[in-house]
């Protein structure tokens, strides 16, 4: 029987890890890191207003330096004809705003240096306000949207993040098509995608970031996402 090797991705807060894997036995062939070079540089983030915004070169770069590195590390040529999957992790919440293309905007000349137009990562908290906005404008329902997620809407999401940079740039605002989590993006890239409709939305992303439940028949209404983002 042929061989079968699976590669799993986890991307960190200040690196992206990469490993190869044996799918018969679950053995370890090889491993790589790549360090975010921007990230560490210190660009773009404001630790003063807890901005942490992350390039999505730091992400792709990462992506194609640890997959590489794992396969020239295995020793064997044959080992990349062989590979089966390509699983990815992430951290989260990290939204980035997108083009129709689904091309992140700051892959973009007018946004690449743009921070608003970069990856939101989980622990930026410029978007406080927001979240407390959502929070008491939830309480104005009988049906509790929070209840799936604690009950209480984080900084740290989707919706938050979302608004608040609605909020504070315009630009970004009229160029945007939609906002893609890191977790979603990361396989739509892999897979080639080329229109950002297209863009598959993982169940946990969704779920607790983005309050989808089965029980709401997906998302909140309408009019409870209309009612609170005032732009």
């Amino acid at each position: 029987m042929k061989k079968a090797y699976v590669i799993g991705l986890d991307y960190g807060s200040d690196s992206v890890r990469s490993v190869l894997v044996d799918a018969d036995n679950g053995v370890e062939i090889s491993s790589a890191v790549f360090y975010y070079p921007r990230w560490n540089s210190g660009e773009f983030c404001d630790p003063v207003t807890s901005q942490f915004r992350q390039h999505p070169l730091d992400y792709i770069e990462g992506l194609e330096f640890t997959i590489l590195e794992c396969l020239q590390k295995s020793g064997n040529a044959e080992i990349a004809k062989s590979v089966k999957a390509i699983s990815i992790d992430t951290t989260g919440s990290t939204p980035i705003a997108v083009d129709e293309k689904g091309i992140p905007l700051a892959l973009t000349e007018r946004f690449a240096n743009n921070p608003n137009a970069m990856f939101v990562l989980w622990k930026d908290h410029t978007a406080v306000r927001e979240a407390q906005e959502i929070n008491d404008h939830a309480q104005k329902y009988d049906i509790d949207y929070l209840k799936y997620v604690g009950g209480i809407y984080s900084s740290e999401w989707f919706w938050a993040k979302l608004l608040h940079v609605l909020r504070d740039d315009q630009e970004v605002r009229n160029a945007l098509y939609t906002w893609v989590e890191h977790c979603d993006y990361i396989p739509f890239l892999l897979t080639g995608g080329k229109r950002a409709q297209d863009i598959k939305r993982s169940v946990c992303s969704a779920g607790h970031k983005s309050l989808w439940a089965a029980e709401f028949g997906g998302l909140p209404p309408n009019q409870f996402l209309q009612n609170w983002i005032r732009i």
